[in-house]
């Protein structure tokens, strides 16, 4: 190939800018990323090498070189990895396939637009090397090709790249970084070594410098032709707890996730028995952005004895639990394991359960500790990632009742403003003779703190769970029980307080539905189409009525979620409960109004629940008129 050059991906001219314009608040991270891309290269070579041995071309030791030359400026990366071809190098280096790229370009915004760590986090890290270098030249061949079909890529960082064919008797990839002025401190051995330790000893092949010498006639160190490495080549989860510290645990994730904060919590085991791997799994301390797509791989990467096969294994950990980051090395999964095989896999279905278990154990430790910081940390926890966990009770038969008591919720207990209530916690606050667990569901808290349908439960002190996550209607078609007490809406049904209603107010409503009668069939007539029943009610207190689902059919707040969703829901109408003792209800029976009268109480229910009016315009009609009578 002759020398082309060619033009960037529009969606790379942007990346560029933003590199050498904005990204400039840690610019040591170039290292930590290009290194990152010899080890893939060296991973994916070990790979390919499993079925093409032929690959290796004599030379199985894998490793990454860093070199610098202080006369020249510049710092050169060399693996001796796949290595790129021409086209390679052209699709690779030229474009972004990722679809990370709008949203790469989103997150710098505001205060995170000088923020280097993000550029891992959406598959650019080459470009990285921009930060420091007003040019990069690539040269490369890959495993397989002959000498002469090696490809050099020089780029200015601008609007375009050249590409050409060279003569490259070593496979892998040369990246040499042309260091911008200001620069100079990145050349120095010390530096680099420290850039090394910092971010890169985890990498389990050796990254080799060359040794340098004090020459105490040029008064200068100078650089031996010598090779040594400077990582320690292990790979972290493989060493002992005891050699590894909270930091090297801590930078390791960082390295991994491309996350810029300290993790909640990790976890670092040895399991043995019927299958045997090392897992060192990490929780975040925030919620990433991406948290919400279901259909996002997970954050785990699977090797097996120490070779790297896969980033986002999703079968080695639930869909609930895709928050997760870090590391599953297996000892027992064959080195050609694809994703349809960890489908199927006993030996994969063994580590799922045992990784997720032991990512609940974490959960647990924090949110049982005595100690207040703990606690803290899973209140945190619960507010970045508690309506994902709650997907797993639907899940994960399993551990449905090591979540129910990982799940907290607003309560009437106090203003219901923070999730902050166990379920085990409520059970103990139950009033003597309460059977029941009682909640209520809405779209909003305010909806639900304010909900007609709680009024005789607040004025008998008794506690109520106001649900308001999209995902609670999902929770409650598994959750039904807890500590043999069942969950009850008290949206649904008659009221029924059991012993928590003395014979007195029995009796006493009794007698007002036998006298109201009358008055209720011809609320039944007024609305019918519109209520399947009206019935006089005890729940009611301050409200002269309120909208009830009959037990068994689908509640007014699941059935607007199906609604939002593009979803249809059966159609069910609701009970209309009046309140025989309120003034508005009373004056019914004297109307000459009554059928707007009875539309009107109707409406007004719908909306205190959080409904919409199917007919605004006859509801204002309807008001304005009994104003003016």
């Amino acid at each position: 190939m002759d020398k082309q050059t060619l033009s960037f991906q529009a969606e790379v001219k942007q990346i560029l800018h933003l590199v050498t314009h904005s990204l400039y608040s840690n610019k040591e991270i170039f290292l930590r990323e290009l290194i990152s891309n010899a080890s893939d290269a060296c991973d994916k070579l070990r790979f390919e090498a499993l079925d093409k041995p032929e690959l290796y071309e004599g030379q199985s030791e894998l490793q990454v070189r860093v070199a610098f030359d202080a006369t020249a400026k510049t710092i050169t990366i060399t693996d001796n990895g796949i290595g790129l071809s021409a086209d390679e190098a052209v699709a690779n280096l030229g474009t972004i396939a990722k679809s990370g790229t709008r949203e790469f370009m989103s997150a710098l915004q505001g205060d995170q637009k000088k923020d280097a760590q993000l550029i891992g986090q959406f598959g650019v890290g080459f470009y990285s090397g921009f930060i420091v270098a007003d040019k990069i030249t690539v040269e490369s061949r890959r495993a397989g090709l002959p000498p002469e079909q090696g490809v050099r890529w020089t780029s200015e960082g601008a609007g375009d790249f050249e590409v050409e064919t060279i003569s490259r008797p070593e496979r892998g990839t040369s990246v040499v970084l042309h260091l911008r002025e200001g620069e100079e401190e990145f050349l120095s051995g010390w530096k680099l070594k420290s850039i090394v330790s910092k971010y890169s000893d985890h990498i389990s092949l050796p990254i080799l410098m060359q040794k340098e010498e004090w020459d105490a006639e040029a008064a200068k160190q100078v650089v031996k032709d010598e090779w040594a490495p400077v990582n320690k080549a292990a790979a972290l989860w493989a060493r002992p707890k005891s050699e590894i510290t909270k930091e090297q645990y801590e930078e390791f994730y960082k390295q991994i996730s491309y996350d810029t904060e300290a993790p909640l919590a990790y976890t670092h085991n040895r399991v043995e028995g019927r299958s045997e791997y090392t897992q060192l799994l990490y929780i975040p301390a925030k919620a990433p952005f991406d948290l919400w797509n279901r259909d996002k791989r997970g954050g785990v990467k699977l090797y097996v004895k120490r070779v790297f096969i896969m980033d986002d294994a999703e079968a080695l950990m639930p869909v609930y639990l895709r928050f997760v980051k870090g590391v599953i090395d297996s000892s027992d999964l064959p080195l050609n394991v694809s994703r349809e095989l960890l489908q199927e896999s006993r030996d994969v279905k063994a580590i799922r359960e045992g990784s997720s278990k032991r990512v609940l154990s974490m959960l647990e430790g924090l949110a049982e500790s005595d100690d207040a910081a703990e606690k803290q940390k899973y209140a945190d926890f619960w507010k970045d990632f508690g309506v994902v966990l709650k997907e797993g009770i639907g899940e994960d038969f399993a551990n449905r009742e090591r979540l129910t008591r990982l799940y907290r919720f607003s309560t009437t207990h106090d203003d219901g403003s923070v999730q902050n209530v166990s379920l085990t916690e409520y059970v103990a606050r139950m009033k003597e003779g309460q059977d029941a667990i009682y909640y209520v569901t809405a779209d909003t808290l305010a909806t639900a703190r304010n909900s007609p349908q709680l009024e005789i439960f607040k004025k008998k002190g008794i506690e109520v769970l106001l649900l308001t996550d999209r995902v609670d209607e999902w929770l409650l078609s598994h959750l039904y029980e807890f500590d043999g007490h069942a969950l009850q809406s008290v949206a649904k049904g008659s009221v029924d307080l059991g012993k928590l209603e003395d014979e007195a107010e029995k009796k006493q409503a009794e007698e007002v539905a036998t006298a109201f009668k009358p008055t209720l069939d011809r609320l039944k007539e007024a609305l019918k189409g519109r209520a399947k029943d009206v019935r006089v009610t005890t729940r009611l207190v301050d409200s002269p009525a309120c909208l009830v689902a009959e037990e068994g059919d689908m509640s007014g707040h699941l059935a607007r979620l199906l609604k939002q969703s593009g979803q249809g829901a059966p159609k069910a109408e609701p009970i209309l409960e009046v309140n025989a003792e309120h003034a508005l209800v009373k004056r019914l029976e004297s109307s000459a109004h009554f059928d707007d009268l009875a539309n009107i109480l109707f409406d007004q229910a719908l909306l205190a629940e959080g409904g919409q009016l199917e007919d605004p315009a006859s509801y204002v009609k309807r008001v304005n008129a009994l104003l003016l009578a």
